[in-house]
């Protein structure tokens, strides 16, 4: 049967499984919107912006594991969606980016709305396509859906000008996907498991570094079984947080450059460090050169280019981390590590003071979201922009299951909170979704709030208010004498804002008043805005400064009148 282009994608994405599209219409896509009441099972969010609908995308694809997807126009659609991209790209999150381009005969002619977005995503995806046959849509479509949810997870684009929209062709879906010279790893040989097992069993101090590898991996019940057979503590990379409960006897938190004391310095002295699905980046492993000469380092990930990237590995292993870690589990003695473990809970307790929570009068970030946390359940899907509140959200927030934490993590793009918090909200529609803001990021794209109106999403926004670009302005005190330069910024009344789109707002300004907030705004059924004006200068403790090691971790000035995290 022979079908338009506009007809046969959207047949492809109700056979490839998705049900919603963030969006945003424009003249070279009108073919498709013009045929979306007949697909009723695919449901098309109107966002404000395409940035916004690509991070939308982004965290529907990250709250809900399954295939997030973004549509844009061409032009200066489709370059709006760049950032959210290479955001995607960064964070290894399954994406299908599709937008319009102009006419097959206008197309390199410097039509109307035309930009080579094909080459210009060509270093920010995993694979694109422009299509220029409408014959071609459904292979396309079902082969792009393959790549970007198998091995390492990663955006997908799919370019298509206008009239291949309007073209008829017959719609033929194929039942296999075949792609010459790209194979998923699965299983590890057994000749690595021998050499792994026996490191494993002879260390004395190792560590796990579990990375965001093993909640794309579906690996966390796996990573549980290898610990607790092994004995071995698990540090966690910032996208990696929810891999195991952080309450589990065996979790150490987050290392890196706001990591705790004892994660860093377990890192530091460890005699062999197990990477699971992370990237061995900076920003969790520090200066490179000085990382840890002492440690032997496995390093597990599905992804060989990953492997002696950054640091030398005595032991690359390619393969499914789920697969691997269960055969490493049955390879492996059961062991326990009580004098190393002990030597961390020792430096724990000697820095304890270095995550404090501020007591006193102060409205600290650190309390809120140790409150927001504390007044939830373990169901509650927390995502955050990128920044000070960030940091705090990941040291005092408690991260018991996958896919709780959604965060930009490897591109750091402020303004991600507010289009990703409507993405997951989407894909959990019975969870509680709170989204925690900075003032700077979430100016960048408040405009999202009106998609959260339309579409009836009761995201809770808590917006951490004072006055600052507060990263920034943490390093123009420490590294450049307190000159502080373009870093102050101006708010408009958020309480009036969140009027203006008819959303529930309140304003925090004591201590005392946080607890009733968050249980006001958990009551109320639609969006609700807090504006919890913080303290201007807080600093985020522990931190290793730019370019320094690990074991370079400084902390705090102790407050005697903090309050120990739990």
């Amino acid at each position: 049967m022979k079908l338009s282009g506009a007809d046969i994608v959207l047949e492809c994405l109700r056979r490839i499984g998705v049900d919603t599209v963030f969006g945003y219409p424009g003249g070279v896509v009108l073919p498709l919107y013009d045929r979306l009441p007949a697909h009723p099972k695919i449901r098309h969010i109107l966002v404000r912006h395409e940035q916004g609908g690509g991070h939308a995308a982004d965290g529907y694809a990250r709250a809900s594991g399954r295939l997030g997807v973004a549509l844009a126009t061409s032009g200066p659609g489709a370059t709006n969606l760049v950032t959210a991209v290479q955001n995607a790209m960064m964070d290894s999150i399954p994406t299908l980016f599709i937008t319009g381009n102009v006419a097959r005969n206008l197309l390199g002619r410097d039509g109307f709305q035309e930009a080579d977005i094909t080459g210009i995503l060509m270093p920010a995806v995993k694979h694109n396509y422009l299509v220029m046959r409408a014959a071609d849509l459904a292979y396309s479509f079902a082969e792009a859906a393959y790549i970007a949810q198998s091995g390492r997870p990663g955006p997908v684009h799919i370019d298509i000008p206008k009239d291949v929209f309007l073209e008829q062709a017959e719609f033929e879906w194929p039942e296999q996907i075949s792609i010459r010279g790209y194979h998923v790893p699965g299983a590890a040989d057994a000749d690595s498991i021998a050499r792994a097992a026996a490191l494993i069993d002879a260390a004395q101090r190792p560590i796990v570094i579990a990375g965001h590898g093993v909640i794309l991996g579906n690996a966390s019940a796996e990573l549980r079984a290898f610990v607790e057979r092994s004995g071995i503590p698990v540090l966690n990379t910032l996208l990696g947080l929810g891999s195991i409960p952080r309450d589990h006897a065996l979790s150490y938190g987050m290392l890196g450059m706001h990591g705790s004391f004892e994660a860093n310095l377990a890192a530091s002295n460890a005699d062999l460090v197990i990477g699971l699905g992370n990237r061995m980046d900076d920003r969790a492993i520090g200066r490179f050169a000085d990382f840890n000469h002492q440690a032997s380092i496995i390093h597990i990930d599905i992804d060989p280019s990953e492997h002696n990237k950054n640091l030398r590995t005595a032991l690359p292993i390619t393969g499914d981390v789920k697969q691997v870690l269960a055969q490493l589990t049955q390879a492996i003695r059961q062991r326990s590590h009580v004098q190393w473990i002990r030597w961390m809970d020792e430096v724990r307790a000697q820095h304890a003071h270095t995550l404090a929570i501020p007591g006193g009068p102060v409205l600290s970030v650190q309390h809120i979201v140790r409150r927001i946390s504390e007044l939830n359940d373990d169901d509650t899907v927390i995502v955050t922009g990128v920044g000070q509140h960030q940091m705090w959200a990941a040291q005092h927030m408690k991260f018991t299951r996958p896919h709780q934490l959604i965060t930009s993590g490897g591109l750091g793009t402020m303004g991600f909170e507010v289009p990703a918090a409507v993405g997951a909200q989407v894909a959990r529609p019975n969870s509680k979704v709170w989204s925690i803001c900075g003032d700077g990021g979430f100016q960048r794209t408040m405009q999202e709030l009106a998609t959260m109106v339309d579409e009836h999403l009761p995201v809770k926004m808590a917006i951490m208010n004072n006055g600052y670009l507060g990263m920034v302005r943490q390093w123009q005190e420490l590294f450049y004498k307190d000159n502080y330069v373009a870093v102050a910024i101006s708010q408009p009344d958020f309480v009036k804002l969140a009027d203006a789109y008819g959303i529930k707002a309140l304003r925090v300004t004591e201590r005392e008043q946080v607890d009733a907030a968050i249980r006001e705004a958990n009551a109320h059924p639609g969006p609700v805005i807090l504006d919890f004006q913080v303290e201007a200068e807080g600093n985020v403790w522990p931190m290793v400064p730019a370019g320094a090691a690990l074991s370079e971790t400084v902390g705090a000035p102790e407050r005697p009148s903090a309050v120990p995290a739990t």
